[in-house]
């Protein structure tokens, strides 16, 4: 990691009220990212896509954000406007949510949807956002772009979804990519290519990536550093080769549970929680 992080965050919380309470979605989450692939894991509720979220301005009312610090590139994220998220979201910073069925329009080609987010950040010509769009394309791996350009949502595979979704967010080349879930509802060889994909776009760009998984195999061969969630909390950070190693009691459970082809169990490890992992 660079000695100027590309991300700082100290003490992110996401609040959202209710009739009996208050819900802590996240909890005093504090973490840098520079140039590099950070794992984020946990299960389902431990806060993970909505920290995504939190990083994009995506929290919609009535929830509430706040930090001691949120900056990119030493850009206060806390203190903007709707129209300044408007300008950063795409340029600076984007997010590949988990499902493409949910994500792109339905009745768009997906050649005009890529358009329009390179437009949108970019003064271009058509003929010119077509052109970058193709050339997009292919960057993921499409392997008939010009065939591909004119495809609607529903045309499109699980994995060539998850492909033009990472061509959209990353045509108007922002610094951060937040990827959430991108291989969950992939085949293991869809899988490999989307990862392959994602590598050589950070290495080659240069970008920092957050990458939000339950699948705790692909994100220790996959990542750089791993922070750990439970309950809205961050227990344990570590690096991506040591979590087989980790210290925190529930990350070692997750460990445990997870599946070894070779070596089967008669029962699946179940996870132990101690009251005092959320305070």
């Amino acid at each position: 990691m660079s000695d100027s992080p590309l991300l700082e965050v100290e003490d992110l919380n996401v609040t959202f009220p209710g009739r009996g309470g208050a819900t802590r979605a996240v909890r005093n989450a504090s973490f840098s990212l520079g140039r590099e692939r950070l794992g984020i894991v946990g299960e389902s509720g431990s806060g993970k896509s909505t920290t995504g979220r939190a990083l994009l301005g995506l929290i919609p009312p009535p929830g509430l954000v706040s930090a001691k610090r949120l900056q990119l590139s030493g850009q206060d994220l806390s203190s903007l406007t709707d129209a300044d998220w408007q300008r950063l979201r795409g340029r600076r910073i984007s997010m590949v949510m988990q499902d493409p069925k949910y994500s792109l329009n339905p009745v768009l080609k997906v050649g005009r949807q890529i358009e329009e987010t390179y437009r949108l950040h970019h003064r271009a010509s058509q003929g010119e956002a077509r052109r970058r769009s193709l050339a997009m394309l292919e960057a993921v791996k499409i392997r008939d772009p010009d065939l591909v350009y004119h495809f609607y949502a529903h045309q499109l595979s699980g994995g060539m979804g998850q492909r033009v979704m990472i061509a959209m967010m990353l045509i108007a080349e922002p610094d951060l990519l937040i990827a959430d879930e991108p291989t969950s509802a992939l085949d293991v060889t869809v899988q490999n290519e989307v990862l392959r994909i994602l590598d050589d776009l950070v290495t080659d760009r240069g970008m920092g990536l957050i990458f939000i998984s339950h699948n705790l195999t692909i994100v220790s061969s996959f990542c750089d550093r791993v922070l750990v969630m439970y309950g809205g909390r961050i227990v344990e950070e570590c690096k991506a080769s040591e979590l087989s190693a980790a210290r925190h009691p529930y990350t070692r459970a997750l460990m445990k549970a997870v599946p070894v082809l070779d070596r089967p169990v008669s029962e699946l490890a179940v996870v132990i929680r101690d009251p005092e992992w959320l305070r």
